[in-house]
């Protein structure tokens, strides 16, 4: 790639802000300026990376980047990873019930929608965002086991969202597990991010109040030659054999479909979300190769053990000049297999997350791990207990919180997000 010199002139952005009429947020502004924007992304976005001094840096496909709020299904849950994201979890107040719970959702999915679109939030905006573009943020919510009693709405509460069975490596907190709402937020920007997050917070008013809440980043969109699959924070990179939209079984194996039981849940899907903290002391004194093994693929592109590109298939019968398996029979890799676990699948969507260093030095690191999958009883728990049972990795981590959420389907124009349940 050969640098080429880009002005610190005006942006288009810029241009079309000063013809903006008076009354029109800059942000609003940004927010829709996709044309212009999504041009230079495609052509000089590399270039603008690469020569521009950060306080000239345009508006590129970077900002300029939306996901819709409305649709089949919720964002968040087939768009990319992001570089930065938020969950939150919410137990509803004391008194509060379906009809509180519908209000708060009806706020909720007016703010998500305007806040999607690079516009200030509907209420007390804080202006953190002011001069940014949407970023391609998204904002999912979902309802919690405990949900169902707190609004009556009890013959309603799904099957698959009966609690997880306990494993042997959780070591769940509880007061960071569950909650009788999720929302779980994403963007390509921090402050963007940020933003969503305090304008769900304080439009929870006095209807609900936060159980717990953490933070999560991936690799910044840009920050490799070519895109590439995540790496996580044990340097391995993570999610090759995620299921793609293009598979023919996806939508069967992810949502819910659309005369699926209960009705309130067509098109959703339902989402594990678990605190999985790295031991990363213990992690990083092993050998390479022997971190290797633990995985079941190499660790400098994802390739299998048993040879190949990082698509490759995996070659489980392969075995060296000794006779052993070049791929162990404990291998994470091995063992997560869908065709290991009677064709079980997830569409993982995680975040990393650092929480700081405890006092004795520790790393509090790991992953904020979050699936999606039309049942979770055929999906997530086949394969937890599998990797319970014998997985190289267990020694390497350690479950720390948890929680299962019934995420409804898309909502249409003129709907609020879990409508049909609340008011059905």
């Amino acid at each position: 790639m050969t640098e080429q010199s880009v002005p610190e002139a005006r942006t288009p952005a810029d241009a079309a802000a000063d013809r903006a009429p008076q009354g029109v947020s800059r942000r609003a502004l940004l927010g829709t300026a996709g044309a212009t924007g999504l041009v230079l992304g495609a052509a000089g976005a590399a270039v603008g990376y690469a020569a521009a001094p950060a306080s000239a840096t345009p508006l590129t496909s970077l900002g300029s980047g939306r996901a819709m709020f409305h649709g089949k299904h919720q964002p968040g849950i087939t768009d990319g990873l992001q570089a930065h994201g938020h969950l939150v979890a919410f137990d509803l107040a004391a008194g509060a019930g379906r009809k509180e719970a519908a209000a708060l959702l009806r706020r909720w999915s007016q703010t998500a929608e305007r806040l999607m679109a690079g516009e200030p939030a509907p209420h007390g905006d804080t202006d953190v965002a002011r001069d940014a573009g949407p970023s391609s943020l998204t904002i999912t919510f979902g309802f919690g086991h405990s949900f169902f009693a707190r609004t009556g709405l009890e013959k309603q509460r799904p099957l698959a969202l009966d609690p997880l069975p306990d494993f042997s490596s959780d070591r769940l907190d509880k007061a960071r597990s569950n909650g009788d709402l999720w929302v779980q937020i994403g963007a390509d920007d921090a402050l963007v991010a940020f933003h969503a997050l305090r304008a769900i917070q304080k439009e929870a008013g006095g209807a609900a109040r936060v159980r717990w809440q953490m933070n999560g980043f991936n690799r910044s969109p840009g920050a490799t030659a070519h895109p590439m699959t995540a790496r996580n924070l044990m340097g391995q990179i993570d999610g090759t054999r995620n299921p793609k939209p293009a598979d023919a079984d996806f939508d069967r194996r992810i949502f819910v479909p659309e005369n699926g039981e209960p009705a309130w849940m067509a098109n959703g899907s339902y989402a594990v979300v678990r605190r999985i903290r790295m031991l990363l002391d213990d992690w990083e004194r092993l050998p390479v190769s022997e971190q290797e093994n633990v995985i079941g693929r190499r660790k400098s592109d994802g390739a299998p053990l048993s040879g190949g590109t990082e698509t490759t298939e995996m070659d489980l019968e392969k075995t060296d000049a000794n006779g052993d398996l070049v791929v162990p029979v404990n291998a994470h890799a091995r063992i997560t297999r869908p065709d290991q676990n009677g064709g079980a699948a997830m569409l993982r969507r995680p975040f990393s997350y650092h929480d700081g260093i405890d006092a004795d030095g520790t790393p509090d690191a790991g992953l904020l791990f979050i699936c999606w999958q039309a049942d979770p009883l055929r999906g997530f728990v086949p394969v937890q207990r599998k990797l319970d049972r014998g997985d190289a990795l267990s020694r390497f981590v350690r479950h720390e919180a948890s929680g299962l959420f019934a995420v409804p389907g898309g909502a249409a124009e003129g709907e609020y997000v879990g409508q049909r349940l609340l008011e059905g």
